[in-house]
């Protein structure tokens, strides 16, 4: 009976051994199921991974190497120093045109911007104001040198511009004027021998000086700016605007606008012109404030224990290059400090390169070709040279 009870029990405890073992192996199933479908899934997706790899990684066709795929410092931002170095040895040429009838304070407006005695009437001794019977342009350069830059500053004058009775194709010389320069350029580059730095004499920004009338754009304004805002960067602008109230100005800006849209004159900066969303902010705020209210002076006065230029009045100073003045700092900062080498541009992709190409196909249509030009540019030199002897 005991050895029966020993066996039997040894029965029951094998039993359930034998259950509790298959309890363990339907709990660890499921476990196991949920490794090896985890091990399953990452090989499938080193398996993707391969197989899409060569698609991700695309061959550089451009050969755009960043800064962070450098092995180490190349030394590439280096030629901005020597860029610096070279412009700081040779000066270079900025040449600015003033247009308007007498009495608008263009030369007192140029000397105000460079902050020196820059302008014909500056430079020329013993000079007296006397109104011409036809427009005839004058130039005068300097070399203008700030912080080891050099610039070599040409400031072309339009005496007699607008103050005749019969101001009748009055444009006519300034025209044929920045036409000639066009060609004088041109002409050097087709030289078989040519300089490896080409004189530029181009006009590369014409201000125009609209009286402070607070009416309409006159009719010679009109006729003016639709003919040379083709061949180069017109910027206008409201000489002495302090002879304006403030409502008065702002009505006045808003009637030369639309006269401006209306019209179809191109002033500067143009909207084709503008090369990115950078560019193009910065243009639209400019385009709102055109023309700009401008006043200039050559003097200094005190305020607040300050050294200012300003214009002295019975009821306080008026300060040139305070926005709340005038907008005289907005015209320097565009035509120096922000746009000048894209006035230049501007001149030489643009403007010049619609000469040349208007000139080359003349030539072409005529029969002369390239070779023509720079030939009859070498008789005419020849002729001149022969008529002086």
């Amino acid at each position: 009976m005991i050895l029966a009870k020993r066996y039997t029990n040894i029965q029951r405890i094998s039993l359930i051994t034998e259950a509790v073992q298959e309890l363990d192996l339907e709990l660890e199933q499921p476990v196991r199921m949920e490794e090896e479908r985890e091990v399953e899934l990452q090989v499938e997706e080193e398996h993707e991974v391969e197989k899409e790899s060569p698609c991700l990684v695309e061959p550089n066709t451009q050969g755009v190497i960043r800064g962070g795929d450098l092995f180490g410092y190349v030394g590439i931002e280096a030629v901005l120093d020597q860029m610096k170095r070279k412009t700081m040895k040779s000066a270079f040429e900025f040449n600015i045109m003033v247009v308007g009838q007498s009495g608008l304070g263009k030369s007192t407006l140029v000397n105000t911007l460079f902050k020196s005695k820059v302008s014909r009437k500056s430079c020329t001794p013993n000079y007296e104001e006397k109104i011409s019977k036809t427009v005839h342009l004058q130039s005068i350069s300097h070399i203008i040198e700030e912080k080891g830059v050099k610039m070599r500053l040409t400031v072309i004058d339009t005496p007699g511009f607008g103050d005749q009775i019969n101001n009748e194709n009055c444009w006519e010389p300034i025209v044929m004027y920045i036409n000639e320069q066009y060609e004088k350029y041109l002409k050097e580059e087709l030289h078989v021998n040519r300089k490896r730095r080409i004189p530029d004499t181009r006009v590369h920004c014409c201000v125009y000086f609209l009286p402070a009338t607070g009416h309409r754009l006159r009719p010679i304004d009109v006729e003016f700016m639709k003919r040379l805002g083709k061949i180069v960067s017109i910027v206008p602008v409201i000489a002495k605007a302090d002879t304006l109230t403030m409502d008065e100005r702002l009505e006045f800006k808003q009637r030369i606008r639309q006269d401006l849209q209306t019209h179809g004159i191109r002033v500067y900066p143009q909207k084709e012109y503008d090369e990115d969303t950078e560019d193009r902010i910065l243009n639209n705020k400019i385009r709102e404030n055109i023309p700009f209210a401008v006043v200039g002076t050559d003097k200094e006065h005190q305020v607040n224990g300050n050294k200012v230029l300003g214009r002295k009045t019975k009821w306080g100073i008026i300060e040139v290059e305070n926005i709340e003045h005038c907008e005289f700092a907005n015209l320097r900062d565009l035509l120096i400090r922000s746009h000048l080498q894209d006035l230049k541009d501007v001149t030489h992709y643009i403007h010049y390169e619609t000469y040349r190409v208007r000139r080359l196909n003349e030539s072409n249509i005529s029969g002369l070709g390239l070779s023509a030009l720079s030939l009859e540019n070498g008789t005419a030199e020849k002729n001149d040279a022969e008529s002086q002897l």
